[in-house]
């Protein structure tokens, strides 16, 4: 799904800059606003290509990713394998 895809779905929803090959999606839910959904592991993966250890991406993405509520459309993380 591209941020056009995105953008043409509802042009309100947050899209982390750096990670568009981690998108798995947009999700919804009763009584929710739409959000765009990433893949875990994906992301992680692109932290580590930045040049973080495996536990220092999960930390930053833990406190600066998972952690950062940023209003209705904030994003949301799936595990898609355990």
């Amino acid at each position: 799904m591209t941020r056009d895809q995105i953008a043409d779905i509802n042009p309100d929803l947050l899209i982390m800059d750096g990670f568009d090959d981690c998108i798995v999606g947009i999700g919804t839910r009763f009584g929710s606003e739409e959000f765009v959904i990433y893949d875990y592991a994906k992301v992680i993966a692109q932290l580590e290509s930045q040049g973080m250890t495996y536990d220092e991406a999960v930390e930053y993405h833990e406190f600066n990713q998972l952690g950062a509520y940023v209003g209705d459309h904030t994003p949301a993380f799936m595990i898609t394998s355990l």
